[in-house]
């Protein structure tokens, strides 16, 4: 077999109800030049069943089944195992446009200085149903993609990003300290090696659940970002990054020592209490902890008697009582 364009990644873990779809999606491109790797990470539903069933009818699948070893490790074994120049990232619960692949590699073709592009995307609901966004779409170019590191904004969609295989590597790819936030910390690595852009046209599908990672894990996902973008803010600086070897991040109160200066985890802490007020998820977790000990310690209270009412409207009058006595004390 000749090196395929594209390596299509995929890691899969219990991603039954929408996986068909998903592959479905990358089997139907315009673009067909392309092996398409799908890793199950030892799920215990029917996901393993469903891909040897596609794999049989396509012959561009091919599956690779272990035991359950997490995502970044699922992300660096489908990066190793790669045999294209190109790969497409693609998560098994969204669905690509047909033109997506074609557009991105014409992309990356008229443009060797990029080694990132990824595309906007069109948000849906579990049954598949557009939702209404009010946000703001990730920045075009790699200068708008600076500006938005700068002021804490998106940058790239994961499922719907396409890189050169070398360029990923030759960063290390995934670290797996920044679990939950993996994909913003490679994007802010590769942000100073390479040029990184978006394709202002909606080429993928990305559903919302309740499920999903970033509303399970939003608290975990939330210091890992903040601290990601303080370890940029190093390297920029020209000093050393503090991240680079771990296996997982400290906890809060450790920053200062390993940033090596006073006044990283306060600020880390006040960052990540102002992010999480408005996650239901958070806020019914560990994420109230961390909230009244921002307040025990004299942080911020800017917004919170807001929060005493949305915790209401959440349904969590404890923890709106709680917060509230703090608030008070």
């Amino acid at each position: 077999m000749g090196v395929p364009a594209i390596t299509v990644a995929m890691s899969v873990y219990n991603g039954e109800p929408y996986l068909a779809e998903a592959v479905e999606s990358v089997l139907a491109q315009t673009f067909t030049d392309f092996e398409f790797l799908i890793l199950d990470d030892g799920s215990s539903d029917g996901s393993r069943e469903t891909v040897a069933r596609l794999a049989g009818r396509d012959s561009r699948i091919r599956p690779i089944v272990r035991e359950n070893r997490g995502l970044i490790a699922s992300l660096n074994q489908l990066l190793a195992e790669a045999r294209a120049p190109l790969i497409a990232r693609m998560d098994a619960d969204d669905a690509c446009l047909p033109q997506r692949f074609e557009r991105q590699v014409a992309f990356l073709g008229e443009h060797p200085d990029h080694g990132v592009v990824g595309s906007w995307s069109q948000d849906i609901d579990e049954q598949g149903r557009p939702l209404r966004c009010d946000g703001v779409d990730p920045p075009v170019s790699h200068e708008a993609m600076l500006a938005s590191i700068e002021s804490g904004g998106s940058m790239l969609c994961h499922p719907a990003v396409m890189f050169r295989t070398e360029v990923v590597r030759a960063a290390g790819g995934y670290r797996p300290a920044f679990r939950h936030c993996e994909d913003l910390d490679l994007w802010l690595r590769l942000a100073t090696r390479t040029r990184i852009a978006n394709i202002p046209e909606r080429l993928l599908r990305y559903r919302r659940s309740d499920g999903q990672v970033s509303q399970r894990f939003s608290l975990e996902q939330t210091i890992g970002s903040v601290v990601s973008r303080l370890a940029y803010e190093e390297r920029v600086a020209g000093r050393p990054d503090p991240t680079e070897s771990l296996e997982r991040l400290p906890p809060i109160d450790q920053l200062d020592a390993l940033f090596g200066r006073p006044g990283v985890a306060e600020d880390v802490r006040g960052q990540v209490v102002a992010d999480l007020l408005y996650s239901r998820h958070a806020l019914r977790g560990a994420g109230m902890d961390l909230l009244l000990d921002h307040i025990s310690r004299g942080g911020s209270r800017r917004g919170l008697w807001r929060t005493v009412a949305r915790l209401l409207t959440f349904g969590e009058p404890r923890r709106a009582a709680r917060l509230a006595l703090a608030l008070a004390a």
